[in-house]
């Protein structure tokens, strides 16, 4: 399979198609750019609205709790890199800028077709069960490149050796004790999340990452650039707070 190439073209929204077909290279991101540019279709796939029962469960994992007001729901995949631009341009920004009047919630649908997902997903998953997983999810993303992508920045890396030792760092950067971390990555308690947040994802029938809900309505973004997706979700979460 061919490995998946870091650069320029195309859209803002990821194509779903493109993101999970084998054997397609796919056109991701430029992190420092500001623009996420790929191949396809910018329409994200699937319902437009899914119930909240399968949103979102009781012990999902939450960066802002604002109460049920406004509640964005992200399935994401760590190695992702329309994810990961998702992240630094959009994602990060609403987290700080929006706070406690919103409630984010973070699920997990790593793809096949991204070799360290699940390593990834595995590495917060294990850092939530020591009360850390955001600082885990923070870690990841703003770290990227020290472990999702080669050391030449141009294709995704599928160096596990690589990328656990990095996850080993951000550990300890956070202030979790490591024999239990590797321990936690491992266990069946952190399988069963995964694999619980990937059935809630078709349930709701999401098939490409990121896909992001607003109050159980999917969004769905017209832009072509990160500023002008930005400025469409912001408008959502006020719309969605003004009511």
């Amino acid at each position: 399979m061919p490995k998946e190439k870091i650069v320029a073209g195309g859209r803002a929204w990821p194509s779903a198609n493109v993101l999970l077909t084998v054997g397609v290279v796919v056109v991701a991101i430029i992190v420092l750019g500001g623009v996420l540019l790929t191949g396809g279709d910018n329409q994200p796939q699937g319902s437009p609205t899914a119930p909240n029962s399968v949103l979102v469960n009781k012990d999902s994992h939450r960066l802002t709790d604002g109460g049920d007001a406004v509640t964005v729901v992200e399935f994401l995949d760590y190695q992702c890199p329309a994810c990961a631009g998702y992240y630094r341009n959009v994602t990060a920004d609403v987290e700080k800028d929006y706070g406690d009047r919103i409630t984010f919630v973070v699920r997990n649908f790593p793809l096949d077709s991204h070799p360290l997902a699940l390593p990834a997903a595995q590495a917060a998953e294990a850092a939530g069960m020591q009360d850390k997983f955001a600082e885990m999810y923070h870690a990841l993303y703003d770290n990227y490149a020290q472990w999702a992508v080669t050391e030449a920045g141009d294709e995704i890396s599928d160096d596990e050796d690589r990328a656990r030792a990095a996850f080993d760092r951000f550990a300890k950067d956070i202030g979790l004790d490591i024999e239990r971390f590797h321990t936690d990555m491992a266990s069946d308690a952190v399988a069963k999340r995964i694999e619980a947040d990937k059935a809630d994802a078709e349930k709701a029938e999401v098939t490409g990452t990121p896909t992001l809900f607003v109050n159980g309505e999917r969004f769905t973004p017209s832009g072509e650039t990160f500023g002008e997706v930005r400025q469409q979700f912001r408008d959502r979460l006020d719309a969605a707070l003004a009511q």
